[in-house]
C-alpha cells in the first residue's frame, strides 16, 4: 500500500470505487509521473496515448478528456465534502 493510497484511506475517500483501476504495472508501463497515478490514471492512460497518436490536436481525444477531467472533478468534490465533514466535527476548526 502506498503513501497515497493510506492517505485516502485514512480520509475515507479511497475504497469503494466500481470502476476498474489501472494496476501499477500499467501504470509504469504507460510511463505516468507519480503524480498522476491516482484513481483516475485509468482514464489518463488511453488519453495519453490518443494525444500521442493524434499528435496533440485539441480537437481529437475529446470524449477522453472528457471523461478525465470529469473524474478529477469528481475526486476534488469528494476530498473538500470529506474535509468540510472533518471540520464540522472540529467544530468549524482549520488544522493548519
Amino acid at each position: 500500500m502506498t503513501v497515497t493510497e493510506t492517505v485516502k484511506d485514512a480520509l475515507g475517500v479511497g475504497g469503494g470505487e466500481t470502476k476498474p483501476l489501472a494496476t501499477r504495472e500499467e501504470m509504469s508501463e504507460a510511463r505516468l509521473p507519480i503524480q498522476y497515478r491516482d484513481s483516475c490514471a485509468n482514464l489518463l492512460i488511453p488519453l495519453n496515448r490518443c494525444r500521442f497518436e493524434t499528435y496533440y490536436l485539441p480537437w481529437k481525444c475529446e470524449d477522453e478528456r472528457h471523461s478525465y477531467e470529469k473524474c478529477q472533478y469528481d475526486e476534488f468534490k469528494k476530498r473538500v465534502a470529506k474535509m468540510d465533514e472533518i471540520r464540522a466535527t472540529k467544530g468549524g476548526e482549520r488544522s493548519n
